[in-house]
């Protein structure tokens, strides 16, 4: 389902000669591509699944954070507005994001769901919110929660 939302956008962009998308969903497709191919390699003949592809786009939109940060430092303005451009198209793809209380909400339920004492469950509390909300959540954020509640 993502691959044609992705390919529909990349004849929108094409129609609307809206260049920063077009070059940012070829960017995505590419992406894709490369690891559907390692996926073929490992068994996987149709390539990777949807909740693949958002943790894919999960990812590049986190790269792309970084970078802002590493270019405002660097005074390089117009790499960073060209990157927030791109963050803007990806989200695109994603469903909505959860909130902080949402997350925080989920994290305590999946704890108390899986019975994590300490931080040694850390690992599984991640696992299984990841296997969840796939696309949905910041895990960043949400490990942050859980290391905060099981190390107490």
């Amino acid at each position: 389902m993502l691959r044609t939302t992705l390919n529909e956008a990349m004849k929108e962009a094409l129609r609307q000669k809206d260049q920063r998308a077009l070059s940012t969903v070829r960017l995505i497709i590419a992406a894709l591509k490369d690891r559907d191919i390692a996926a073929r390699g490992k068994g996987q003949p149709d390539g990777i699944d949807d909740d693949e592809i958002l943790s894919m786009l999960q990812a590049m939109v986190k790269q792309r954070r970084e970078s802002i940060t590493l270019y405002e430092q660097g005074g390089r303005l117009e790499l960073a507005q060209q990157e927030q451009e791109e963050i803007q198209v990806i989200e695109r793809f994603l469903p909505a994001q959860m909130g902080e209380a949402d997350t925080e909400a989920a994290v305590l339920a999946v704890m108390s769901e899986l019975g994590a004492q300490g931080l040694k469950d850390m690992g599984r509390v991640m696992a299984t919110l990841k296997e969840r909300f796939a696309g949905s959540m910041d895990f960043a954020r949400a490990g942050a929660v859980a290391k905060a509640r099981l190390s107490s």
